[in-house]
């Protein structure tokens, strides 16, 4: 299972979330779960601009349409539907400038680290 995460083979991962091999195991994989899809969502927005409903709820691995909406609601409030059945992804955010780094409080905390460090040898 890890290396299926690894190398990004999401498929047989989902799969594997049918057949446990003990019932304590279930936690565990509804968590991974989450997590893949979460992975295959964050990827379908870059890929893609819109897409259909369906299109996602096969690539999510979503048993209907309506489990990929109560995803939407819970974990992608940004995603717009369109005509009923289109989804729409916002575009991604811009590129970080120079003003948005805290430079002042990073090298506060610098030299302060470099003074801890300097009384402590």
């Amino acid at each position: 299972l890890e290396r299926q995460l690894m190398v990004g083979s999401y498929d047989e991962v989902l799969a594997a979330g049918s057949r446990v091999p003990h019932a304590s195991y279930g936690l565990f994989m509804d968590h991974l779960l989450t997590t893949v899809r979460d992975n295959i969502a964050d990827c379908l927005e870059v890929a893609y601009k819109t897409m259909t409903m369906d299109d996602a709820v096969r690539m999510m691995k979503f048993g209907s349409v309506a489990e990929l909406q109560s995803y939407m609601e819970e974990c992608r409030d940004d995603w717009i539907v369109e005509d009923g059945n289109r989804l729409c992804f916002a575009p991604p955010p811009t590129g970080r400038k120079a003003d948005d780094i805290p430079s002042k409080k990073l090298i506060s905390n610098t030299l302060t680290y470099a003074a801890e460090l300097e009384r402590i040898v």
